[in-house]
């Protein structure tokens, strides 16, 4: 069961989040359109490796974990390719490949990956596991802002790069480089959600008390801020650790880990986060869900106080239940959201599936609070 709070959601013709209401999704909010899964791997799509040298099949292994993003009536999706389906997971080279569609359920694939490893300063970040698990956003004038993980198969580090059309990306490099002296350059992060609003039927980044912030991670979830999108400040406690917003539960579909979806999108009565959480294995595992299971859940914080809760879901709203969510790279079955657009008057959700595909699950009518 939902702890519900008496909060409404409304969604309006104009503008898909009314300005006194809250988002908020539950089990029955979703379902999941018989073209699943939307993206498949496809041995055809080669080009120029930059740091190898020779042509590789870029996405023949996977495709999986897409950031989405509308942009002039279509949704473009900015997708993890895994290249070499003989190397063990974690082993492969990821690049982000970008589809575009003017349904949101069937798309084009671009033939060229538009962000990967190659011979620029942040090599020695994103070479050889490369660029993961992006999360997209845009500000009011246009520019696109991604965070995604660079992985160099020793430490992965949540990564900033920039870009006006899409495809030609300029890298910003590790997000928290500079914070705090580079206390936390070499340390351990990913998946970061940035906060946004919708303004005039369009998601932009939001600031609050004149900055912008973003959930982070993937055990924890913490906050940061940042002043200008590419250098990044986590929030600290008294003993100058990271201070966790959230963290796992014993017996909860969150038992693992909780690591952050898609960007998160504030109104005036909450700030709407889903995140992934994971499941134990054990006596501490939620019973309800196989073991080591990802599934779906939300958690809604105050709009002036991004770290406080006001809501956390008690199961999850979206997991795994096709053949393709539970067979695959990741066997123990995966949705992990990454991607939430407002598109023709419904939301849709991508999500990745045991690290293999991309699946889509579209909101039913009325069906969110």
């Amino acid at each position: 069961m939902y702890r519900w709070i008496s909060l409404a959601c409304l969604i309006c013709t104009a503008n898909p989040i009314g300005a006194q209401s809250l988002l908020r999704f539950n089990e029955n909010s979703f379902y999941k359109p018989p073209e699943n899964p939307i993206l498949r791997a496809d041995s055809n799509f080669v080009f120029m490796d930059p740091v190898k040298q020779r042509m590789v099949r870029w996405q023949q292994a996977d495709v999986f974990n897409p950031a989405a993003i509308v942009r002039d009536g279509k949704v473009y999706l900015l997708y993890r390719c895994e290249d070499n389906p003989v190397a063990h997971l974690g082993g492969r080279t990821s690049r982000l490949g970008l589809a575009e569609s003017t349904d949101g359920i069937h798309f084009t694939k671009y033939p060229q990956p538009v962000l990967y490893p190659t011979d620029d300063p942040f090599r020695e970040y994103d070479d050889p596991g490369g660029c993961e698990d992006p999360r997209l956003v845009q500000t009011e004038d246009g520019l696109y802002v991604v965070a995604y993980t660079s992985w160099n198969q020793k430490i992965a580090r949540l990564s900033i790069a920039f870009s006006r059309d899409l495809i030609h990306w300029e890298k910003k490099g590790p997000a928290f480089a500079k914070a705090y002296n580079g206390q936390f350059l070499n340390a351990w992060s990913k998946s970061g959600s940035m906060i946004t609003r919708i303004k005039q039927g369009k998601q932009v980044l939001a600031k609050i008390n004149g900055k912008y912030w973003m959930y982070w991670g993937e055990h924890l979830i913490n906050l940061a801020w940042s002043e200008n999108l590419q250098d990044w400040y986590p929030t600290l406690d008294e003993g100058g650790k990271l201070k966790a917003v959230i963290e796992p539960r014993k017996n909860f579909f969150d038992s693992h880990l909780t690591e952050c979806g898609p960007p998160a999108i504030m109104t005036s009565k909450g700030i709407t986060l889903l995140y992934n959480g994971k499941n134990l294995s054990g006596e501490d595992a939620d019973p309800s869900l196989p073991g080591n299971t990802y599934s779906v859940g939300q958690v809604i914080f105050d709009p002036v106080r991004p770290d406080l809760i006001l809501y956390r879901s008690a199961s999850p709203f979206l997991q795994p239940s096709l053949p393709h969510e539970k067979t695959g790279q990741y066997q123990a079955g995966t949705t992990f959201a990454e991607g939430l657009v407002y598109f023709k008057k419904k939301w849709f959700l991508y999500y990745g599936t045991a690290d293999s595909y991309v699946g889509l699950a579209i909101a039913k009518k009325k069906s969110v609070r």
